[in-house]
């Protein structure tokens, strides 16, 4: 279910591990109940939210305190996320930032529209990954559901393995919680966790790349222009 990456007194980090949910179902968080299982805590409490499909680093609080400071912070988005994903197909640009409302579509999925009044608002990198495929670095600057998901399909490369917005099957969805930095108490928290479960990670290119990114903090990132319409 997880891997544990870094206990501090005041929070967890955890590697999830791709198909597991994070969400209550029938009141019950087995995720939570099995990390604090194995680290001794009486409750723990979810700062944020993964996909099922989705793996990588999940940020637990250990006390209420802790738990209102770290929410604060994603509210406030002064968290910085990444995330890497493989898509199926060559994108149309090699790099960007993809703005635009989000509204909800058929079944369980979303779509991304023209219109930027509450935009989701993600930027990428991408490389070759093998095989045809492309390996992107995105860092959101918004937490819509399905963001990233839905911005790598809007710019032509669905996520190998995304029964939702893919093209390609697989043996999982390939999109993966990469690395987050985020203050607190005074001192700024930073985490990597590269990928490991699943086949196309291990590909040469990919490998390559992951190592070129493994500071996402450290990289000129592509110009952020956006600025919301005043009213």
């Amino acid at each position: 279910m997880f891997t544990l990456v870094y206990q501090h007194p005041d929070f967890l980090v955890i590697n999830k591990h791709p198909g597991i949910s994070v969400h209550k179902d029938d009141n019950d968080q087995p995720l939570l109940a099995a990390v604090a299982e194995q680290t001794g805590d009486e409750k723990l409490y979810l700062i944020h939210r993964l996909d099922k499909m989705t793996s990588g680093l999940l940020l637990l609080g250990r006390n209420k305190e802790a738990a209102s400071i770290l929410s604060s912070n994603f509210a406030e988005r002064v968290v910085e996320k990444f995330y890497v994903a493989i898509g199926t197909k060559k994108p149309k640009k090699k790099q960007g930032v993809v703005i635009g409302d989000m509204t909800r579509s058929r079944r369980s999925s979303w779509k991304l529209e023209s219109t930027k009044e509450n935009p989701a608002i993600t930027q990428f990198f991408s490389t070759a990954a093998g095989e045809g495929r492309r390996l992107f670095l995105c860092k959101p600057h918004t937490g819509k559901t399905h963001q990233i998901r839905v911005a790598l399909r809007s710019v032509g490369s669905g996520i190998t393995g995304d029964d939702i917005y893919g093209t390609e099957a697989s043996d999982r969805g390939y999109l993966h919680a990469y690395a987050l930095s985020f203050p607190y108490k005074g001192e700024t928290q930073r985490f990597i966790c590269p990928p490991t479960d699943g086949k196309l990670w291990q590909v040469a290119e990919a490998q390559q790349a992951l190592n070129d990114w493994n500071q996402p903090w450290q990289l000129e990132w592509p110009t952020l222009a956006y600025k919301k319409a005043s009213v």
